[in-house]
């Protein structure tokens, strides 16, 4: 009964929230707020904090094909705060993840995600740890 309850909650779960519970799991040190903020336009999905007591942010994406949408409120906060800021992408057809920096929104719009090399949860969570 547990197994289908969680099988039909992962069935209806959206993209997004999906790839923010595969991110918990896989990044087990990090504390992670997920930032529901409507009055901060442009603010990323997630507020990440590590072992060396350094905070971050992440702006969980997912992609149907190379192009990444974002609004131009996001592209805006990636602009103006360079550092310590992430667009994690999640590709779909193909799965790969891509670890974007903050300061690469205008290359990862102009471009896609294609330019990016995929990136396993080890190497996220060595980065987030950094």
């Amino acid at each position: 009964m547990l197994q289908t309850c969680r099988s039909n909650l992962e069935n209806n779960m959206g993209p997004e929230r999906k790839l923010y519970q595969d991110l918990k799991k896989n990044t087990c040190s990090i504390i992670w707020n997920r930032v529901e903020n409507l009055s901060l336009l442009g603010m990323p999905d997630l507020l990440g904090y590590n072992n060396s007591g350094h905070f971050f942010t992440v702006e969980l994406k997912v992609a149907k094909g190379n192009k990444v949408k974002f609004s131009p409120h996001q592209i805006a906060f990636h602009k103006s705060h360079p550092n310590n800021t992430f667009i994690l992408v999640r590709a779909l057809g193909p799965r790969s993840l891509k670890l974007v920096p903050g300061s690469m929104v205008h290359d990862l719009v102009a471009k896609g995600h294609g330019a990016w090399n995929s990136i396993n949860w080890i190497d996220i969570q060595k980065t987030f740890e950094a």
